[in-house]
């Protein structure tokens, strides 16, 4: 699936809500756009693991988790997991 992920892609949770765009693939992990950053993550890219990806539809990537769940699951480029 992960060969169907490509640049400028939207993310969105299971409830249809935006998590992000995709900068592009690097190894198992979507890289999210720098412009979807926010709060004191803001200017930096943010991760996600191709693995809580549930499918894509069209030129959505959606995953298996809602939104508001997804960021809690953003990783630094470290591998470490965001501190909201």
């Amino acid at each position: 699936m992960s060969n169907q992920i490509k640049e400028n892609m939207e993310v969105i949770g299971a409830d249809g809500v935006h998590v992000g765009t995709v900068d592009r693939m690097e190894g198992d992990r979507i890289k999210l756009k720098k412009s979807d950053s926010f709060g004191k993550h803001e200017g930096h890219h943010h991760y996600i693991e191709k693995g809580f990806v549930a499918g894509v539809e069209g030129n959505k990537v959606r995953l298996s988790a809602n939104a508001d769940i997804a960021v809690t699951l953003e990783e630094e480029p470290s591998g470490r997991p965001v501190r909201l």
